[in-house]
């Protein structure tokens, strides 16, 4: 009398996963013993080019001309490092030339390498700066739109770039307000900090009134 043929069905425990593997095996399907997750197909790292990205802190002047200009990367503001010839002096007339030279970089579409690793940036192309009122602080600087109501990250761009220039006060804080003919609107002190880069809606409400 013949037995009946086993079947996978049949059989239980590791001669089952012997035979499975075989088959599996035979079928030119490379077998594995845990389950695979594969996710999302792979991409390419971001937000970062050759250089260490920036951190939540201000950004810092190199003694060659080497700048932090602080851009949009997935979703955040994140540092890039650019060699920019600044005027460093403490006058009314530098801080304004440093400010429209770097508020120039922040225009500017970024190179080619950024753009591969993922940059953007969110500063309106005709976005300017401008001096202080007469009746201003001497370290405000004036928008041509007020800065609370700039695109989601434009804000975060230009005070984290400013920050560690002598743009800012001994605090890293930001003096910035929008056109003089907006009554109403006072200045206010800026600071780089986390929410800021994080956050679209953070640009809203920042700012301490002067």
């Amino acid at each position: 009398m013949s037995l009946p043929r086993p079947t996978l069905r049949t059989l239980t425990g590791p001669l089952a996963a012997l035979l499975v593997g075989v088959t599996v095996a035979g079928c030119g399907i490379r077998a594995t013993s845990v389950p695979v997750d594969d996710g999302p197909a792979p991409s390419r790292v971001a937000c970062a080019i050759e250089h260490e990205q920036g951190g939540d802190g201000a950004p810092q002047a190199g003694p060659d001309g080497e700048l932090r200009i602080a851009l949009v990367c997935s979703g955040r503001v994140v540092d890039v490092r650019r060699q920019v010839p600044l005027r460093q002096g403490e006058s009314a007339a530098d801080r304004l030339a440093a400010a429209r030279t770097l508020l120039a970089e922040l225009r500017r579409e970024p190179g080619p390498r950024e753009q591969e690793a993922g940059f953007t940036t969110a500063v309106p192309e005709d976005l300017r700066v401008f001096a202080p009122d007469q009746d201003d602080d001497s370290s405000a600087l004036r928008l041509s739109r007020h800065p609370n109501e700039l695109p989601p990250f434009a804000l975060a761009q230009i005070v984290c770039t400013f920050a560690a220039t002598t743009i800012a006060d001994a605090n890293l804080q930001v003096l910035l307000g929008g056109p003089s003919s907006e009554p109403g609107k006072p200045l206010k002190l800026y600071e780089c900090g986390t929410a800021l880069r994080t956050t679209t809606e953070a640009a809203e409400t920042a700012g301490v009134p002067f």
